[in-house]
């Protein structure tokens, strides 16, 4: 159990890896908003997983994925307000700055 849970730890420290390599892919703030939360939970998800396994049936178990369960929980809520708290105070997507530059009259080709 000991090779398994560790080949999982080494897969989810992978995945963040990964995750944060291909963040900056993407531009807007929302977006690279919604991927990190995305790699964070199922990363950490990966990794305490692992831990569990590579630990075995114990207290230390029961707790990490105790740990888990309040992860899951708390990280959604946290990217949610952190998403409304700059979506209230102005902070504008890529699409919103296009339409404001965006000059929809016509008149200027006279």
């Amino acid at each position: 159990m000991r090779i398994l849970g560790e080949i999982i730890i080494v897969i989810g420290i992978l995945f963040t890896l990964f995750g944060i390599i291909g963040i900056t892919k993407y531009k807007n703030f929302y977006t690279r908003l919604l991927v990190s939360t995305k790699i964070d939970t199922v990363g950490t998800i990966t990794i305490i997983i692992g831990i569990a396994i590579r630990h075995g049936f114990s207290f230390f178990s029961l707790k990490i994925l105790l740990l888990m369960i309040v992860w899951m929980l708390i990280n959604p809520l946290a990217s949610h307000m952190v998403a409304r708290s700059a979506y209230l105070s102005g902070y504008q997507t890529d699409t919103q700055i296009k339409e404001e530059t965006h000059d929809y009259s016509g008149d200027h080709h006279l």
